[in-house]
């Protein structure tokens, strides 16, 4: 990032605390970027679906995103008088995470931060409908924020899967590191590599397909897969000039390793990446199901392959004002 880009944080009006538009101030004051506060509202009585549109409701609109427009320039003020670039804006559009798609389409930032909400008494994220079809759908890289302060040291964990399955190119994990170097090196960081194996869907899978009552070779199957993934990730890791104590190589699903190794290291930040899967492309996050990130302690950061291309268009938004 640099003086040109700009991270655009999406505001929300309904609460007070704004965990994303700190995260954002924080971030851009390290990498000299500017911000753009945006606010994207929408209410059905307001907007002639339910009745005809008339002036009345014109000016109604146009009050409510004045008054948006005043609230952001309130928190807009005091990130200027730190000294960064800040400009605000106000989209009537609906639903809200394909509001924010078509203004990451118009836009063009470098970054999206969005709040994601906490669940205290079971300790995890509890992701709404808005923030998975941003994470399947945002074209822009997208961090989730959870409503805390980052643990000093800032410690960033990078998902990967050098053996490119589950239909992930090669170039995803290099974007994923890129993006979490950039961070850790702006923030004094320090960058920890993780990946994970699971034998048992081949260990079942060798079971099945042997027709005489004889034993699986589960061991032997476990050995190969654990030399197979540690030279891919070695060779990748050395790629980075990682030390050996940043890089994790852990056997079993990550869904349930990934949330525990952030947690045993104190993260601030896991970086991962989104990749398509099927016909309807539903969009799993790197080797892992959806529900690893219901279960991180800790922000995340969403990469999308390149070449992504969203299925949503810019005038196709509610527009009214």
């Amino acid at each position: 990032m640099n003086s040109e880009q700009r991270i655009l944080v999406v505001v929300d009006p309904t609460s007070e605390a704004q965990p994303a538009l700190a995260r954002a101030a924080w971030l851009a004051s390290a990498h000299a970027c500017g911000l753009e506060l945006f606010i994207c509202h929408y209410d059905p009585y307001l907007s002639g679906e339910r009745f005809f549109d008339s002036p009345g409701l014109k000016k109604a609109r146009r009050q409510v995103s004045d008054a948006m427009l005043e609230r952001l320039a309130r928190l807009a003020e005091p990130l200027a008088g730190d000294g960064l670039d800040v400009i605000t804006d106000v989209a009537w559009d609906s639903p809200l995470d394909e509001g924010i798609v078509r203004k990451v389409l118009a836009s063009s930032p470098s970054l999206v931060l969005k709040d994601t909400h906490y669940h205290n008494a079971l300790k995890r994220s509890l992701f709404s409908n808005t923030d998975w079809n941003l994470v399947r759908s945002c074209p822009a890289p997208l961090w989730l924020v959870k409503p805390h302060d980052l643990p000093e040291p800032l410690r960033i964990i990078a998902a990967v899967d050098p053996m490119h399955e589950h239909d992930k190119p090669a170039a995803l994990d290099h974007a994923i590191i890129d993006h979490a170097q950039r961070i850790t090196t702006r923030c004094n960081g320090e960058l920890h590599l993780f990946h994970s194996y699971d034998p048992s869907p081949a260990i079942a899978g060798a079971a099945t397909t042997i027709a005489t009552p004889i034993s699986v070779p589960a061991s032997g199957i476990t050995e190969a897969m654990q030399q197979a993934h540690s030279e891919a990730l070695a060779e990748f890791a050395a790629t980075y000039e990682l030390p050996e104590a940043q890089v994790h190589l852990l056997r079993g699903p990550a869904r349930e390793l990934l949330p525990e190794l952030a947690a045993q290291q104190r993260a601030g930040l896991v970086v991962m990446g989104a990749v398509a899967r099927g016909a309807v492309r539903r969009f799993f996050i790197g080797s892992t199901a959806e529900q690893v990130l219901d279960r991180l302690p800790c922000d995340v950061l969403i990469i999308k392959p390149e070449g992504f291309v969203s299925n949503l268009r810019v005038e196709d938004g509610a527009g009214k004002r």
